[in-house]
């Protein structure tokens, strides 16, 4: 299936909405406003300005208020702008409602993850997977395709009026919801395919103990498993490098085991697209070990932690053994304090080695802080890893040598 969000808009001028609610302070709110934007320029579009407003919740009809939609109005056509970018998951009437009140190209968080990750699918498994999460997303959406033709469908039960009689608008919509339908039950069976051929490949590795680099979108992971594995994963600095399950045979000190690199998660991940994910997905559910990396330069990087922990929850995988790896130590700031500034610390003002001493303490050997770019600790995380891959490797097999009993048949794959 072809991209069907943003692909015509690629280039175009956007302006951002979000609201400011009870739920959502106007810190966060920027924060998130700051990851839409890279999500668009990521996508290929050029943001311009960013729209907020404060609200209890969003308005059913047209997500902002009617001034703050006439605001819009007026500055896209003053300047010109082809798209309007949503901040949170829009409904098949608010979206119909914008576009009639906008006159441009309306799109949500979901469209723009959706359409990030067709763009991104390299292999046939995730671009069926892709592709089912867009047909997902539209099904619900389609009515508002062909409002044009409800005038056609022929009165509502006058006098010579037609009752029952269904118009052009209305079967073709049927027509179009029986296609889709169609094609996810077709998609659906391809997915079961590949989960069964996932599932035996992942049972010819034997007996290696499986680790999988796991956390949010653009943290360092394919930058990391590279120089572990002196491998070329696709790594660069945008969100989604990386969609499809990588994994690469690890050797430290005689010891071989697995180490997988995942798709990163986000906030407002749609549901749909975890579930399309299921395949790739299972890489993080049979892993023995995660390496859950985390962006420690970023200053929302507790809420991404939870983020991730969330997500790994939800699919089934948040119960396993996890070494928390702050990454890009290298970038870190803070904002020092005034001498005179008696408030508490806020973790902007800590500097790297303050932050560590909070929260992070009780970890103990469970985290460890690294900068992959500069190669900072490396030789620390590897020494990390060998020792708990040889534990969990004792404990799966408390008889045997666990250095040479699997140099057999799963060194020569």
């Amino acid at each position: 299936m072809k991209e069907f969000v943003i692909s015509e808009a690629q280039t175009e001028k956007a302006v951002l909405v979000a609201l400011i609610t009870q739920t959502q302070d106007e810190r966060k709110t920027n924060e998130y406003l700051d990851e839409l934007a890279f999500l668009a320029e990521t996508a290929g579009a050029e943001v311009v300005r960013s729209f907020t407003q404060r609200l209890d919740t969003a308005n059913s009809v047209t997500f902002v208020g009617k001034g703050k939609l006439q605001e819009i109005k007026e500055y896209i056509e003053e300047n010109e702008i082809g798209m309007a970018i949503f901040d949170d998951e829009l409904s098949a009437k608010q979206i119909r409602n914008i576009e009639g009140e906008l006159q441009v190209k309306i799109l949500d968080r979901t469209s723009l993850i959706l359409d990030i990750f067709a763009m991104r699918a390299q292999t046939a498994n995730a671009k069926t997977q892709v592709e089912l999460a867009q047909y997902k997303y539209m099904l619900p959406r389609l009515t508002r395709l062909w409002t044009h033709l409800e005038r056609q469908s022929g009165g509502s039960g006058g006098k010579g009026g037609s009752v029952g009689l269904r118009g052009p608008g209305e079967t073709q919509l049927e027509m179009d919801k029986r296609i889709i339908l169609n094609r996810m039950s077709l998609l659906k069976q391809q997915l079961k395919d590949i989960d069964m051929q996932k599932a035996v490949q992942r049972k010819n590795r034997g007996k290696m103990i499986r680790v999988a680099l796991v956390g949010y979108t653009n943290v360092g992971k394919s930058t990391l498993m590279n120089l572990l594995v002196k491998s070329e994963v696709f790594a660069e600095n945008k969100l989604f490098a990386t969609l499809d399950t990588t994994v690469r045979k690890m050797i430290i000190n005689n010891l071989p085991f697995l180490l997988s690199d995942t798709v990163g998660f986000i906030r407002k991940l749609p549901t749909d697209l975890v579930d399309s994910f299921k395949s790739t997905l299972d890489e993080v559910r049979e892993a023995d070990l995660l390496l859950h990396v985390v962006d420690i330069s970023h200053p929302g990087f507790e809420e991404q932690i939870e983020v991730v922990s969330k997500t790994l929850n939800d699919i089934g995988g948040g119960n396993k053994p996890c070494i928390l790896i702050f990454n890009k130590i290298d970038a870190y700031t803070y904002v020092k304090k005034a001498e005179d500034d008696l408030t508490p610390k806020t973790k902007e003002n800590r500097t790297l080695e303050e932050l560590k001493n909070t929260w992070m303490a009780k970890l103990n050997e469970n985290c460890l802080f690294i900068s992959a770019r500069e190669k900072e600790n490396i030789e620390e995380l590897k020494e990390l890893l060998y020792n708990r891959v040889k534990e969990l490797h004792v404990q799966r097999f408390p008889y045997n040598d666990f250095l040479f009993q699997i140099y057999d048949e799963d060194m020569n794959e």
